[in-house]
């Protein structure tokens, strides 16, 4: 990764520091206000629609997206990860109208205590519990990858920063603001900080596109179904845009085959649809800024405001990160070598009489340079301290220790297999891998004679990941402040995500545990209080969970159980929100049933249907759910229909203009689909 000319300077620190001040100051005094519960975790019920839109988006936009979206965007997939945000519009609008009067009608704090109001209190039991539980998992997930972006880059400047004390200036910096002002606090630091973040993605965006006006070759997807991909020599008489459009047109495409691992075509009819709805809609950190609504009618057009907002994200996001694999492929596929150098090592001792990967130790740099391409070498070094002497920039030549080559954790178990989800993988090296699909065919039959499931060891060709570190180490002017402001914009999309989710846990644990089942009688500045000191262990916890989640054994594993773990609840959530909603003579039982039920049938289904995509398998808990209450309810009908009571004194009046809006956004989101799809104008 070409970051050695990349510094901090002093302007850069400044800018840095005066934003952080800027956020908690803002935060606190915007935030001065009475001891109530109503006052701390719902701001009063005063929040105004543009306070709501930009902390609806600030809460969202984190690591996740500036990384792991961009990331998703360098490789195969392309423009078709817009879909999380293009899709989100949509289901921002149907919320606005189809969910939020509701809940407003009903004068609820939490997401868990409607449950209560629609069915009964061990409805909303299980789902305070379960969700403070998965908050847990998010808390240390986004502490983490939040400390892990800040403190990379920082390091790469010259300025050495470990993950616990990235983690602990995260962490701190949420807390602050959180715990003296609530949801107030919240509101007003995210219309900071989600506004940097939103200019920050611009700012990179437009040096993107500069820096690949200017370049002499770049890399191109020539098949997004294959990954295929070729170096390009660029016509120096030619503009940005037009490089941009031919080098990925393969890539503009929101539609991929039914078979891809990423996102297939049939998620987009299925199960992302679920936890669309769950998270815009029924997420405690999210819906918390709507339950503030000074009115109906100020709720709903904060949420169209964030719809809108939500067709611009990809544009920031998505589009550099397309860009960075443009300029940076061979960047991202040397940043991949460690690896790939651990995986081969792995392969090399299940399957030595391969001719494909070979091992040496300690070869120099005349016999690296006189690697030839299309052969794998592990090139084995005694110590680590050895390992960074070494300056080689040949894809084949994968550098590793003795000790990594000798670990026991590389020692082939009877059955494993070597497979990738990057499509490069193939074309990287095509005669190593088939010759590894002809090993796995052989591995597999083996394990099924053995009646054993085989291990699984992954292949990568590309870090796409570094798509982001590549483009600030890269395509930043230095020394006026723009490497500040844009380190500024990141640290303020982690901070706005980890302080909605302290504020929204607090909440529930304060109003639907504490509250419901421990003090019932007690007074609200208990409960404020209680709420305040559930941020601060709140927070300890994410900060001391964070590094820990530094071993990459541990935050492989923590990430794709924090992805598919909220599939043990989204899909019975919103099967119980809907269901109760349209069928208002549906029984109690019919709320913990479609809970518990999920949990046990998306437990069995990942289990006894592995390679069953996790989305779909929340459309099958999502449909199974609806069935059983649809039984139940045939059966045990209430006597007469559920009436949603008002108990709020909020004006309930619908707005006519956030409609309109909201109808105009829904037609630009299908006008979007069209245009990048195999029949739109973009092919």
């Amino acid at each position: 990764m070409a970051t050695e000319t990349f510094r901090i300077f002093p302007i850069d620190i400044v800018i840095f520091l005066a934003f952080v001040v800027s956020v908690v100051t803002v935060g606190l005094v915007k935030s001065r206000q009475k001891a109530s519960s109503e006052d701390y975790f719902l701001a009063g019920r005063g929040l105004s629609w543009w306070l709501i839109g930009f902390s609806l988006i600030a809460a969202n936009i984190s690591t996740e997206q500036f990384v792991g979206m961009s990331g998703n965007a360098a490789s195969h997939v392309g423009l078709a990860i817009a879909s999380y945000e293009w899709m989100a519009a949509i289901t921002l609008v149907v919320v606005a109208f189809g969910f939020l009067p509701y809940f407003l009608r009903a004068g609820i704090f939490t997401m868990p205590e409607f449950l209560e109001y629609r069915y009964n209190g061990a409805a909303r039991t299980i789902m305070a519990v379960a969700t403070i539980l998965i908050y847990l998992l998010l808390l240390g997930s986004v502490t983490y990858s939040g400390a892990l972006t800040i403190g990379s880059l920082a390091s790469q400047a010259g300025v050495p920063m470990t993950l616990f004390t990235g983690s602990l200036l995260i962490g701190v910096i949420a807390m602050l603001y959180v715990t003296a002002g609530g949801l107030k606090a919240c509101a007003w630091a995210d219309l900071i900080q989600g506004s940097a973040l939103v200019l920050g993605g611009a700012v990179i965006m437009f040096f993107a596109f500069q820096k690949l006006g200017t370049a002499t070759e770049a890399a191109s997807v020539v098949s997004a179904q294959t990954g295929a991909v070729a170096i390009q020599t660029l016509d120096p008489g030619t503009g940005a845009l037009e490089r941009f459009w031919a080098l990925n047109r393969s890539r503009m495409n929101m539609f991929l085959p039914a078979t891809d691992s990423v996102l297939p075509w049939t998620a987009l009819l299925l199960g992302l649809w679920i936890p669309n709805f769950y998270y815009w809609g029924l997420n405690q950190y999210i819906t918390q800024r709507t339950l503030g609504s000074a009115s109906l009618a100020q709720g709903q057009k904060g949420i169209v405001f964030a719809a809108f907002m939500k067709l611009l994200i990809p544009f920031v996001i998505v589009i550099p990160g397309i860009i960075a694999f443009n300029l940076y492929s061979n960047s991202m596929r040397l940043e991949a070598s460690a690896d790939t150098a651990r995986s081969l090592a792995r392969y090399l001792k299940a399957n030595p009489a391969t001719e494909h990967v070979a091992a040496a130790p300690a070869p120099g740099p005349e016999q690296i340079a006189q690697w030839p391409s299309g052969k794998y070498l592990l090139a084995i070094y005694p110590d680590e301290e050895a390992l960074r002497a070494v300056k080689t920039r040949h894809p084949f030549v994968l550098p590793i220790t003795r000790q990594r080559m000798d670990s026991p954790e590389l020692a082939t178990q009877p059955h494993t297999i070597f497979l990738s989800e990057d499509h490069a993988w193939r074309h990287v090296n095509p005669a190593l891998a088939g010759e590894i699909e002809a090993f796995n065919a052989r591995t597999r039959q083996a394990a099924e004679a053995a009646g054993q499931a085989p291990a699984v060891e992954k292949l990568i060709a590309y870090k796409y990941d570094t798509a982001l570190a590549q483009l600030l180490g890269n395509i930043l002017p230095q020394g006026v402040g723009i490497v500040g402001f844009v380190l500024a914009a990141l640290l303020g999309a982690v901070v706005s995500s980890l302080a909605a989710m302290l504020n929204a846990a607090s909440t529930i644990f304060a109003v639907d545990i504490f509250k419901k089942h421990i003090a019932p009688q007690a007074a609200q500045r208990t409960i404020v209080l209680l709420g305040r000191l559930s941020v601060v262990v709140f927070t300890a916890i994410a900060v001391l969970l964070a590094p820990q989640l530094g071993n990459p054994k541990i935050s492989n594993s923590i990430f794709t159980i924090i992805q598919e773990g909220q599939g043990f609840i989204s899909p019975g959530i919103l099967a119980a929100f809907v269901f109760g909603l349209i069928v208002r003579r549906g029984p109690p039982l019919c709320g913990v049933v479609a809970l518990l039920t999920n949990m046990v049938a998306y437990g069995v289904l990942k289990v006894a249907v592995p390679n069953l995509q996790f989305l779909n398998r929340m459309a099958v808990c999502f449909a199974l759910c609806l069935a059983i209450m649809a039984l139940i309810t045939m059966v045990r009908p209430l006597p007469q229909p559920i009436e949603f009571k008002q108990q709020t004194a909020i004006p309930l009046a619908s707005s006519r203009s956030a409609r309109t809006m909201g109808i105009l956004v829904v037609v630009i989101t299908l006008l979007l689909y069209l245009v990048f799809s195999p029949l739109g104008i973009v092919r």
